[in-house]
Order: structure tokens, then C-alpha cells, then sequence
């Protein structure tokens, strides 16, 4: 309990899109319950776009008061306008931080957005932590965003121990890095989920047969493929024969190109498929639970999925350098590939082989990685020492 008249740590987080907020929303239960901090919410980036279905509503209404609500997507997701909407973000984020003055800002992930944003809390001399540091994803140009944050947050805390060892092998100091596990690995064991039937009255949409959960987003370190590559995978899903709930592609280059292609497609087969906004957490991990597989490129096949045991068509080279479990089968972007893969999935022999299979982003197991990220946050020392940072050689 913060004693009379102690300053109480504030604690900014900084949140840009669904799937990073369903992965800080344990984190930032635990910062606001806890008496000696206080919690301050930034949403920016794609919560703010209706095209995304407006998800800050989302964090209003599960309990969290957001300090500032700050645009910064441009209408397009070219390369020219994903620069401008970093600008804009550097330009506002200046003002944010400076009015709200936190003690330390949390970043999760390697999104494009969150860059400006580590840039200007450098600037600031605002300790940055950083969660899932040390990934690597080489078929994204969020590989470049990720390590940049890196070596610019004081306090880190990677989702493995491969990633931690990756993290000092920058030249980080191990004294702050925490290797506690994906902290959005915690509603596994505190949110009640869904059953198939709930699931379905909650999507409005039948559940009938085979039914994959399906995240294309564009690869950004090719350029002019989404379109042949979502033309691919529809045209497996098709041919497959099953059912299908869609989420949208996220805001990078070629997003907009996805999204239209498969509004077309979901339109011209009502009963078969679906395409969401964003379901949001419960929807989404009751979607991971009681649906036959996954099919895209999402982070999601490799860290929540293997969790529920659940097969994933991993498709192209998005996530290519991740850690991923036994329920990962690797797909090219060709339809006769996909297909395979979707064989392959749905097989006996395959499924049976992930009924004893862990999951290596789950390290304790007990649904407390937001309270162990939470107590560090809170006891770790804010000194000039954490801001002046020293390249750390490796012995």
C-alpha cells in the first residue's frame, strides 16, 4: 500500500490495435488493482478506425478509462502513407507524453505504430519496456520495428528463453530482461470461454461441419503480392469444402487490398463464411478452442493456438524464424499447397499426435505472466542508470 504522500508509479501503456490489447488486457487489470501504481491508457492506431470496428470502445467498455485517444492512420496503406501516419504519431505522442508525464511506457510487439512512440519516450528520458522482444519474423518488416524498439527499451521481457538469450545477444543488459512468458497466455486461465454452441448464437453464424478461424495479413517485405496470395488461400478454402470465420487483415501496405478481397468473398457465400471487424478476446480464444483449425499468418497459430492443441496452417513467410510447436504445419502461398496443408490438418493421424503437446511461449503455466511483468514494473529501480544504457558484450 503506497504510503501518505508517496508519489505512486504511473504506469502508461500504450495499446494500437485488437490483438495487442487482448495481449497487455491481464497486464493492465493487474497495473489498475494494484494500490501503489497507477494505470494510464494511450489507444491509437487501428482502435480508432471504424474500419477496424472502433475496438477503443472495446477498452471503455471493459472498465478501462483511456487517458487519450490518438489518430494517427492515414486513409491509406501504401508505403507513403504508413510513413505519414508514423510522422503524425511522433508529432502527437510528444504532446501525450509530455501532459501525462508517466514513470514508464509499455510497448508490446513490432508494429510500425509503436515505433514513433519509443522514438519520442526515448526523447523524453521515459524508461520503455518492451514485451516480445527477440522474435523474429522475417517474412515482415515488423523484424526492423521490433529489434529498433528493442534497443531503445530499458526493461524487456521476451515471451521464451530463446528470445531472452536473443535480446542480450544485442547487447542488452540481463539484469532487465525477464523471460515470464506471453502474458497474453494469462486468459487461458482467467477468462471463461465459450463452448461451440455458445460460440455460435455469440458470431451468429452456424457451426456446422469443419470450421477453420481464419488471419491473412499482407507480407510487407514482398511488394504487389496480396492480392495473388489471398486469391490463393480463398481458392483452397473453397475447394476444401469447409467453413470458414474470417478477421480482418491489420493496417499495413496491402491490408485494404485482403479486406476487399474477402468482403467480396464472404458476401458471395453467406451461409459458408463470415468476416468480422474484430471479435475480440473472448470470441477470438473461444474461436481457438472449439473450431478444427487455423488458416493464415497470424502470431496467433504459433503462440495462443498450440495451447488448445489446435492445427495451424501456417501460410507463406510471415512468421518464418518463430518458435512454433508440433501444430504448426508450413504451407507456401500456393492454392495446391494450402490445400495439402488443410489435408494434413484435418487428418487423424496429425491430430492425435498434439493431444500431450506444450506450448513453449507458456513457461509457468499458471496464467500469472501479467503479475510477474506487473511486480517488475513496480519494484524495479527508476534511476539514470536505466535510461543511460551500456552495450553489454557478450562474454
Amino acid at each position: 500500500m503506497a504510503l501518505l504522500g508517496v508519489k505512486k508509479r504511473k504506469i502508461c501503456v500504450v495499446t494500437t490495435t485488437r490483438a495487442d490489447y487482448g495481449l497487455l488486457y491481464w497486464l493492465m487489470k493487474e497495473i489498475e488493482g494494484d494500490s501503489d501504481l497507477v494505470l494510464s491508457v494511450i489507444a491509437t492506431g487501428m482502435h480508432l478506425a471504424a474500419t477496424f470496428g472502433m475496438t477503443a470502445d472495446v477498452i471503455e467498455k471493459d472498465g478501462f478509462r483511456i487517458d487519450k485517444r490518438i489518430e494517427m492512420l492515414l486513409s491509406s496503406d501504401s508505403e507513403s502513407g504508413v510513413v505519414k501516419s508514423m510522422g503524425v504519431a511522433m508529432i502527437s505522442f510528444a504532446d501525450a507524453l509530455k501532459e501525462i508525464g508517466p514513470d514508464i511506457v509499455v510497448l508490446l510487439g513490432d508494429r510500425f505504430e509503436i515505433v514513433p512512440i519509443a522514438l519520442a519516450a526515448v526523447v523524453f528520458r521515459i524508461p520503455l519496456a518492451h514485451i516480445h522482444g527477440g522474435e523474429t519474423s522475417q517474412g515482415a518488416i515488423d523484424e526492423v520495428f521490433r529489434h529498433s524498439v528493442t534497443k531503445m527499451a530499458s526493461i524487456h521481457f521476451p515471451a521464451t528463453e530463446t528470445y531472452r538469450k536473443r535480446i542480450l545477444q544485442m547487447g542488452e543488459n540481463p539484469d532487465v530482461t525477464f523471460n515470464f512468458g506471453a502474458p497474453g497466455l494469462d486468459a487461458l486461465y482467467r477468462l471463461p470461454l465459450l463452448d461451440r454452441n455458445e460460440l455460435e448464437t455469440a458470431l451468429q453464424f452456424k457451426l456446422e461441419g469443419i470450421v477453420a478461424i481464419v488471419t491473412y495479413h499482407p507480407v510487407t517485405t514482398e511488394q504487389g503480392t496480396a492480392r495473388e496470395q489471398i486469391d490463393n488461400l480463398l481458392a483452397a478454402i473453397l475447394a476444401s469444402g469447409i467453413k470458414a470465420v474470417f478477421t480482418k487483415a491489420n493496417a499495413d501496405t496491402g491490408g485494404s487490398i485482403i479486406n476487399a478481397r474477402v468482403e467480396e468473398f464472404c458476401r458471395a457465400n453467406p451461409h459458408r463464411f463470415k468476416l468480422f471487424d474484430s471479435l475480440g478476446q473472448l470470441k477470438y480464444l473461444s474461436c481457438l478452442k472449439s473450431l478444427d483449425l487455423m488458416l493464415g499468418n497470424s502470431s496467433s497459430g504459433l503462440i495462443e493456438a498450440p495451447s488448445f492443441g489446435l492445427p495451424v496452417v501456417n501460410i507463406g513467410e510471415r512468421q518464418r524464424g518463430r518458435m512454433r510447436a508440433a501444430n504448426v504445419i508450413d504451407a507456401d502461398t500456393s492454392t495446391e499447397s494450402i490445400g495439402e496443408g488443410i489435408s494434413r490438418a484435418l487428418s487423424q493421424d496429425f491430430r492425435a499426435g498434439l493431444e500431450t503437446m506444450g506450448n513453449p511461449y507458456d513457461r509457468f503455466r499458471d496464467g500469472k505472466t501479467s503479475l510477474r511483468i506487473k511486480e517488475k514494473l513496480k519494484t524495479i529501480k527508476l534511476s539514470k542508470d536505466l535510461i543511460r544504457k551500456e552495450f553489454r558484450d557478450l562474454a
